[in-house]
């Protein structure tokens, strides 16, 4: 189980205040197929909450000690019948695509601040590989080619 300090614990319960849940669980309790949807929650966003559908307030506290130990979670906050996990996720690298064409690529754009006095703002953006940044700093979307009726209908 990983260990939390309480500022740590507290910045994560102010983070979870606006999440809903991800995982519930229900009469059946612990199952196995329940304790990999959690899994998978913790790997796909690292802070999650779970609801718990049940009256025992002892049976929810053990549910909660139990994924905490099976899942390496860390126990962030434990109310009424929500429980909130945290685990940091899993840096996992991506292997590049074989097909041809433009991929995704970071580019910077620097505006100069309109009365000229305070600094220039500067977004990194990333763009797909048909968009292109314009000299004002906007983003736009290459047009489709038109095609010709006349040469379409003579091949």
């Amino acid at each position: 189980m990983i260990k939390l300090t309480p500022v740590e614990r507290a910045a994560l319960r102010a983070e979870a205040h606006g999440l809903k849940p991800v995982v519930m669980i229900g009469e059946a309790g612990l199952t196995p197929a329940v304790i990999k949807e959690i899994e998978l929650g913790l790997d796909a966003h690292g802070l999650i909450k779970v609801r718990v559908f049940g009256d025992d307030r002892e049976a929810r506290a053990g549910m909660y000690d139990t994924i905490c130990e099976q899942l390496d979670a860390a126990p962030v906050q434990h109310i009424g019948k929500l429980l909130v996990l945290y685990r940091p996720k899993k840096e996992v690298e991506k292997e590049r695509s074989t097909k041809a064409g433009k991929g995704m690529r970071m580019v910077t754009i620097v505006k100069p601040s309109a009365s000229g006095t305070k600094k220039p703002s500067v977004n990194k953006v990333l763009l797909k590989g048909n968009e292109r940044v314009t000299e004002g700093g906007t983003i736009k979307r290459a047009k489709v080619r038109q095609k010709s009726t006349k040469k379409s209908s003579l091949a």
